[in-house]
């Protein structure tokens, strides 16, 4: 390994992330290396971080290789690994373009959850192909304090479990993951969006992200919001023909989510890289082996 490392600093609607460019995945991220980086007061700080991979290099991508040439290996701020992140997604695109690897218009990442298709637009909006919603059956209900409320089980390639209250203050400090039932439903924990109305086809959300805590917008929370706020509306494209539209307002900003009627998800949003510097590797080996 070089003495010293690349790094980028972005985010999508405050949703930020540490970029570590590497395209023969020659850099070993092990969980206590990415959380001491995304540390905020003794790294460098980042909800997650997106290592940016060549598919082909790397072996749980090199299998999408042929469909797309970059593989997001997205890990939460706490350095588990996830499957997606819609804001990453965002992010992960506007690198690339300022490395000079695409340009504006149309691409496709690969992710854990499979190759998602970007296009980069000319005004600087992001929109990202999210795929199908699956929603599972069943009863799910999010509690917090003395509260409780009926969620919506729906997964964006991960879990998430949203809830309609009356203010998004009683999601409260969402520091711990707010408690679930049935477990079953979720073995692997879950992102718990708390969703308040804000108009006809706009809402208004706070989330706990799994693996990092209360964040300040999460791109694939958004579109399992969008779509559990289509079902409850009477608006289920996949059943009335026609395009659903939300807009929603995350704490770091907004982001639109359009279901169209043959189930596929687009979120458009900002992505903006913010700056770029080098890790120190003997004070990430250090904070490694701490």
């Amino acid at each position: 390994m070089s003495t010293r490392i690349a790094f980028l600093k972005g985010h999508g609607t405050e949703n930020d992330f540490v970029i570590v460019p590497d395209p023969e995945n020659a850099i070993d991220l092990p969980p206590a290396a990415v959380a001491a980086l995304c540390d905020r007061r003794a790294g460098i700080g980042g909800d997650g971080l997106l290592h940016v991979v060549r598919s082909a290099a790397h072996p749980e991508a090199e299998g999408m290789a042929a469909e797309a040439e970059w593989f997001m290996d997205y890990r939460n701020g706490d350095g588990s690994v996830a499957e997606m992140c819609g804001n990453g997604v965002r992010v992960f695109a506007r690198y690339l373009q300022r490395a000079g690897h695409v340009t504006e218009g149309d691409l496709a990442v690969a992710t854990r959850g499979g190759v998602k298709t970007v296009h980069i637009a000319k005004d600087g909006d992001v929109t990202v192909g999210m795929g199908r919603a699956v929603l599972p059956e069943g009863d799910v209900t999010v509690s917090v304090g003395e509260r409780s409320w009926p969620a919506r089980n729906v997964n964006m390639g991960n879990p998430h479990a949203v809830a309609f209250v009356d203010d998004l203050s009683h999601a409260g400090d969402l520091y711990s993951p707010p408690p679930f039932s049935p477990a079953a439903a979720y073995p692997d924990g879950v992102n718990v969006e708390f969703v308040v109305d804000r108009g006809p086809g706009h809402v208004a959300l706070r989330v706990h992200e799994r693996g990092s805590g209360e964040t300040r917008s999460c791109g694939t929370g958004a579109c399992a919001v969008a779509v559990a706020a289509a079902r409850r509306d009477g608006a289920d494209p996949t059943v009335t023909g026609a395009p659903a539209t939300y807009t929603v307002d995350v704490p770091g900003g907004t982001l639109v989510i359009t279901e169209r009627p043959d189930g596929e998800i687009e979120m458009t949003g900002p992505a903006v890289i913010v700056a770029e510097g080098e890790i120190d590797a003997d004070w990430l080996e250090s904070a490694t082996s701490a």
